[in-house]
This record gives structure tokens, C-alpha cells and sequence, in this order.
């Protein structure tokens, strides 16, 4: 390290609160690369996958507002992330439109273009339109004399330039996402709506928002409206970021010869989530709202919810029994039973040869671990993490949640396996991170650092190498006890391109 490291970048290093001995890591990643994930077999229903029926859904649901009271709950909202994403293709048309000489109608044709036909198609319908032409014609006095196309063109520079709606550099929190009785709705205000279903009498709901810290006053702004909640907030800690390499996997550096760090990826939010005190925490990611399916989407948190409750439930009591010391042989098998068909970690075959000590001792290692409950919808071609069964390299298979940069595509059976997913996770996901004790776990104890991967990006029009944490719902809990449980699929309705507002889930419901 010393030879890679001057005593300045040792202070800086320092200063920053990173850790060298991360940084160290993450080089010996760069240079011996990332193994990728070594799939077994997607998970189905009835093969890793809880299907239930109405009836059964009902009991969970009944079961979850039963002991809720007994828990102190909160619901964990990422939301730093820049709407950049959402209007991409806005930006391209942006850049590539020639106002002067084209039509948009022969843009779309050349190039394909069908979001731009859609968006324009579809303007009136967008929550924001209203304010999008009063800025645009604030900006554009000219406006009502200008042709069709010029008319589309200035009303998009507006809704993305800085000197009108900037909305490409916000945050999607606090973007217009819905119109309900006149009224815009956000993101940040349809994630506090929902969190109903947790209420309980004479408390307030907690929820907590990850950040960006220029932001906060924009998110407090929406916030301070609902006194009935109790709201927090968190930035993504500048000691989770990472170091960025040149090509020849040297630490890059800036203008100042200062290294360069970047934010190390929403697996980073580990420890956002391991600074909260709550028992029981709900994960949503903050674009997956919908203006409607209320019902149904909540009546499928609390089945997320009451798994938990009834599986933490079964496990204390285990783990109580197996502390005690006083177990018996029938009751090992009977936990033995529990803890590969029910928390799907099949134990290795020498377990029935362990003297009875090492059984108990096995069974507590297997069992004492943060337990998370994910929503499952049927994979419709939506881009997303899939549940698969995968193996590590002492032969182990457990349940996990792959993204598709984690896998290696160029090895035929892999590709092959991945494309035989039937499911993918909405981020619906609903945590345990409390011991048998009622001690809180250390959530970074659980996070697999070999599920990290390696980006190639750009800086200052060099290339570089970025090293990506493991996925807060990928690597970040991969060892976590996971339960996947198949959910409907109107509980997901994520807003990935701002085309995605057009769609029913996102459009007032006149029916």
C-alpha cells in the first residue's frame, strides 16, 4: 500500500473515514477481478418461491395486524437517486434535434424514436403538464406564434433546462408523479400513504428517507406536512464510496493529483439500514407507487409482513430451545426439518454424524441471522433482480437475489439458467434485524464481499474502472434468511422513463 499511496493520499484516505483496508480489497479485486455468481437453477413456486392462497393470504394478513402492536415497525425508503434515467431519451432528442431543418415526425422515423411519440402522444396526461406550458410560455413569450414542433421542442427544453423545471437533476421524490382530486401527488407523499397499513393507535408511523444532503430541504418541504408521522432522514456516508482505477488498475486520479472517489452503489445503504433501531423494517424502492390497487397492494404487505412475524416466531423459539442445552435428538431432526425446507438452507450430509453438541451449535449458526420476506411478481420481461438458487465454492446452495451483471452471460448454461427465471423481485422486501434476544445484528457482519462487481465508466473523458458494492437486496444480504413469496403483479409499477406515468397504475382512476 505504501508503494501505491503517498503519506498525502494516507491523510486524505484518512480524513474521508475510508477504510484501507476496503480499499485494499476492492484493488485486489480490480487486478484478480469479481468471480461471478455461480447459478444452480432459478427459484419457482414450490421450489424456493411461497405460493398462497386467498384463504392463506387472509390468515397472514389477519396474523400481521394481530401482533404488529407487539413490534416497533418503519418503513426504509431509498431516495437519492437523480431522475437522469427517467428522461434519457428526452435529453437525447435534446441534443440531436435540429429545430431549425427537422420535423420531429421524420426524427421518430429515422431513428426509431417511439418513446418520443409516445411522450408527446401523451403530454396532457402528465401530471406536471400544467406547469410544464405556464413555465414554457414564461420562457418563450413567442410561444402561441411558434409551429407544432417548435412548440414540442420548447416545452421539453423547459421541463429539462435549469432555468425551467430542471427535472432531470432532481431527485424522483419529489417529482409530480400522480393527480388526485386536483391535487399533485409525489413520490415521497404516495410512500407515506401507503405506510397506513403499519399504523398504530397513539404513535407515530416511522419513516425513513436515504438522501442526498442538497436536497433535504425540497424533501422536508413535502414532509412537514404529515405531523402524524415521524420522518428521518440519511445520506449515503462518504466512507462508503469507492476508490476509482485507470485501465491498468493504478488509482486514478483528478486535476488536484487527488484520488478519485465515487459513491459506491445502493449496497452502500447497508448502513443506512444498520443505523436503524426499529424490530420489524418494510423496504421500498421510491418509484414504485401507484395511484391505484391500493387494496391490493396493501393486503400484500401484510402477507409479507405476517410471514415474518409467524417465521421470527418459529425461529426464536428454535433458537431459545437449541440455547437452553436441553433439546433432544427428535427435536434436532424436527429443527433440522425447519431449517432446510422452510428457511432453505440444506445442511451438509455430515450433520447426521456430528456429535449432539456440534448439532446444536450448527443449528444456531444457521438460524441466528437477519431474516428478510421479498415480494415475487411473474417476470414479464421487466428489467429487474430474478431469485435464484446459487452455489458458493464450499458447495452450498442457497436462495438469492441475482441482478444480471452478477452473471456470466458468455458461459452458455448460465445464460441459459438465468433466462429460465419465471419471477424477479419488485424491491418489496420486508426485514427481521433483531436476535432472538431482542439484540439488533450487525448488518454489515452478513454482507457477501465477493457479490461486488466492476463498472466501466468515464471521467473527464478518460477511462476508468468503478467498483460497485454488493446490491443492498443482492450481495449486501446475502446471508441473510430469505423467503421469497410470490406477490400479484399490480403491485409493481415502477417509474423507470417518465413514459411509465402514462400507464394505468400512474393515470387517476375514473372508473
Amino acid at each position: 500500500m505504501e508503494k501505491i499511496f503517498t503519506d498525502d493520499d494516507l491523510i486524505y484516505i484518512q480524513n474521508r473515514g475510508n477504510s484501507i483496508e476496503k480499499i485494499q480489497q476492492q484493488l485486489d479485486f480490480f487486478i484478480q477481478g469479481i468471480p461471478k455468481i455461480n447459478l444452480v437453477r432459478s427459484a419457482k413456486v414450490g421450489d424456493g418461491i411461497w405460493q398462497f392462497s386467498e384463504e392463506e393470504t387472509n390468515d397472514f394478513v389477519i396474523y400481521f395486524d394481530k401482533h404488529k402492536t407487539n413490534y416497533s415497525i418503519e418503513k426504509f425508503v431509498p431516495a437519492s437517486g437523480a431522475a437522469t434515467r427517467m428522461f434519457k431519451f428526452l435529453n437525447e432528442f435534446l441534443n440531436d434535434f435540429d429545430v431549425e431543418n427537422d420535423t420531429i415526425n421524420s426524427y421518430i422515423n429515422k431513428r426509431n424514436a417511439k418513446d418520443i411519440s409516445i411522450f408527446i402522444f401523451g403530454l396532457k396526461n402528465f401530471p406536471f403538464y400544467r406547469e410544464l406550458k405556464e413555465k414554457t410560455i414564461q420562457l418563450y413569450p413567442n410561444y402561441y406564434s411558434l409551429s407544432n414542433d417548435a412548440k414540442y421542442h420548447a416545452l421539453i427544453k423547459t421541463l429539462l433546462s435549469k432555468e425551467g423545471l430542471d427535472f432531470a437533476n432532481k431527485p424522483k421524490g419529489i417529482l409530480p408523479f400522480h393527480v388526485r382530486d386536483e391535487r399533485i401527488i409525489t413520490p415521497i407523499e404516495e410512500n407515506i400513504f401507503e405506510s397506513d397499513f403499519f399504523k398504530k393507535e397513539n404513535q407515530k408511523t416511522k419513516i425513513h428517507f436515504t438522501i442526498t444532503e442538497e436536497f433535504q430541504p425540497d424533501f422536508e418541504k413535502i414532509t412537514n406536512q404529515f405531523s402524524e408521522c415521524e420522518i428521518s432522514f440519511s445520506y449515503q456516508n462518504q466512507s462508503t464510496d469507492t476508490l476509482a482505477v485507470n485501465e491498468d488498475n493504478t488509482p486514478f486520479r483528478v486535476e488536484d493529483d487527488k484520488l478519485f472517489f465515487r459513491p459506491g452503489g445502493h449496497g452502500a445503504l447497508i448502513d443506512n439500514l444498520n443505523a436503524l433501531q426499529s424490530d420489524i423494517i418494510f423496504i421500498k424502492n421510491i418509484d414504485n407507487v401507484s395511484q391505484n390497487h391500493r387494496k391490493v397492494i396493501e393486503t400484500n404487505k401484510k402477507l409479507l409482513g405476517g410471514v415474518l412475524l409467524w417465521m421470527q416466531y418459529k425461529i426464536f423459539n428454535y433458537l431459545k430451545l437449541l440455547s437452553s442445552g436441553n433439546v433432544t435428538e427428535e427435536q434436532i431432526l424436527e429443527i433440522k426439518d425447519f431449517a432446510e425446507n422452510k428457511t432453505a438452507f440444506p445442511l451438509p450430509e455430515e450433520f447426521n454424524f456430528f456429535q449432539t453438541e456440534y448439532k446444536i451449535e450448527y443449528l444456531i449458526k444457521v438460524l441466528n441471522r437477519p431474516i428478510r420476506v421479498c415480494g415475487m411478481v411473474k417476470n414479464e420481461g421487466e428489467p429487474g433482480g430474478g431469485p435464484f438458487w446459487v452455489q458458493d465454492e464450499k458447495g452450498r446452495q442457497t436462495l438469492q437475489i441475482v441482478e444480471s451483471s452478477q452473471i456470466d452471460l458468455n458461459n452458455k448454461s448460465q445464460k441459459n439458467t438465468a433466462k429460465e427465471a419465471t419471477h424477479f423481485n419488485p424491491v418489496d422486501i420486508v426485514c427481521g434485524v433483531k436476535n432472538f434476544k431482542g439484540e439488533k445484528f450487525d448488518l454489515t457482519q452478513f454482507v457477501d464481499p465477493k457479490s461486488a462487481f466492476i463498472t466501466e465508466k468515464t471521467k473527464n473523458g478518460k477511462p476508468i474502472k468503478a467498483f460497485e458494492l454488493p446490491g443492498l437486496w443482492n450481495g449486501a444480504m446475502a446471508k441473510w434468511t430469505t423467503i421469497f413469496v410470490e406477490v400479484p403483479l399490480e403491485t409493481f409499477n415502477p417509474v423507470k422513463t417518465v413514459n411509465d406515468l402514462l400507464k394505468p397504475s400512474h393515470q387517476p382512476d375514473n372508473g
